[in-house]
C-alpha cells in the first residue's frame, strides 16, 4: 500500500544496514581480545632480555672487583709463591715479585713477616665454593700457625736445621731475628755492605784505621766497634762481635737507628 511503503525503507537497504552493524560489533569485540594479546606478549619480551642483561651486569662488576689490587700482610714461613697461588695472582709469584721488587729486594724467597705486599690477582678468577674456600682458608692457617712455632723455636736449633753455615745463611738467619725485632733491612743491603766491609769474612779485623789507634777496632762482617757492637747487641744473639749473625743484626739495628735502614748505607758508617 502507498501509505505504507512510505515508511518503510527498501529491503536491500534493511539488510545492508544490518550488516553494516553486525561487521561494527564484530569489530568491537575483536579490538579488545587483540590488544590484550599484545599486552600479555609485551611483559615476557621485556624480562627476557632485560634479566640476562642485568646479570651480565652484575658478573662484570663482580669480576672487577675481584681483581682490583688489594695489599696483603706477609706473615711468618710465607713464600711468594703460596700468597700468587692464594690470591689466584696473573702470572703466579712471578709477576707478583716484578710488582714488588723494591720491597722484596733481589732474593724473592726471602720476605719479612709484616711485609706489604701489593697484590693483584688475575682477571676473571672464579670465586672458589664456599665449602671448598673455608677448608683451603682453614688449611693455610695451618700451615702458617706450623711455621711460625717453627721460626720461634730455640736459635741454635732453628740454624742447625734451617741455615747452612755460610754467608748466604747467616743472612737469612740475621734477617728472621730482625723481623722478629722491628729492624728495616733487605738480604740486598746486606749483603751489599758486607762485601765491602769484610768480602764476606767473619773474622776480619781492621788494625790500621782511627778506630784501631783509639783501641777500639773494627770487627766481624760488617766492622763494628765493641763500644758500637754492646750498644746496638740483640738480646738472643751472641755476644762474641766476631759471630756473624750477632755481628749483622747488630750493625743493621745502629744503621736503622742513624740512617733508617741498613739498605740506605753506601760507604763507610
Amino acid at each position: 500500500m502507498p501509505g505504507k511503503g512510505k515508511h518503510r525503507r527498501p529491503k536491500y537497504q534493511r539488510i545492508t544496514r544490518g550488516l553494516a552493524v553486525a561487521g561494527a560489533g564484530s569489530t568491537a569485540l575483536a579490538l579488545p581480545l587483540v590488544s590484550a594479546s599484545i599486552a600479555e606478549a609485551t611483559p615476557n619480551t621485556f624480562h627476557s632480555t632485560a634479566k640476562p642483561a642485568a646479570a651480565a651486569a652484575v658478573a662484570t662488576a663482580a669480576a672487577a672487583k675481584a681483581a682490583a689490587p688489594f695489599t696483603h700482610s706477609v706473615v711468618p714461613g710465607e713464600s711468594l709463591s703460596a700468597i700468587a697461588e692464594e690470591h689466584s695472582v696473573s702470572g703466579g709469584w712471578k709477576r707478583l715479585y716484578q710488582d714488588n721488587r723494591r720491597a722484596v729486594g733481589d732474593n724473592p724467597s726471602l720476605i719479612r713477616p709484616g711485609l706489604k705486599l701489593t697484590v693483584v690477582p688475575g682477571p676473571g678468577a672464579a670465586p672458589q665454593e664456599p665449602k671448598k674456600a673455608a677448608a683451603a682458608s682453614d688449611r693455610a692457617a695451618a700451615d702458617r700457625a706450623d711455621r711460625s712455632e717453627e721460626r720461634t723455636a730455640p736459635a741454635a736449633e732453628t740454624k742447625a736445621a734451617s741455615y747452612p753455615d755460610n754467608l748466604d745463611g747467616w743472612i737469612r738467619e740475621a734477617l728472621d731475628v730482625m723481623a722478629q725485632h722491628g729492624i728495616p733491612g733487605s738480604y740486598e743491603g746486606i749483603h751489599r755492605n758486607i762485601m765491602r766491609e769484610s768480602s764476606g769474612n767473619p773474622n776480619a779485623i781492621n788494625n790500621w784505621d782511627s778506630n784501631a789507634a783509639k783501641g777500639t777496632p773494627s770487627k766481624g762482617l760488617l766492622q763494628t766497634i765493641d763500644p758500637t757492637f754492646r750498644a746496638y747487641h740483640v738480646p738472643g744473639t751472641s755476644t762474641n762481635p766476631f759471630d756473624p749473625v750477632a755481628n749483622i743484626v747488630a750493625a743493621c739495628n745502629y744503621a736503622a737507628d742513624r740512617y733508617g735502614s741498613i739498605d740506605n748505607v753506601n760507604g763507610p758508617y
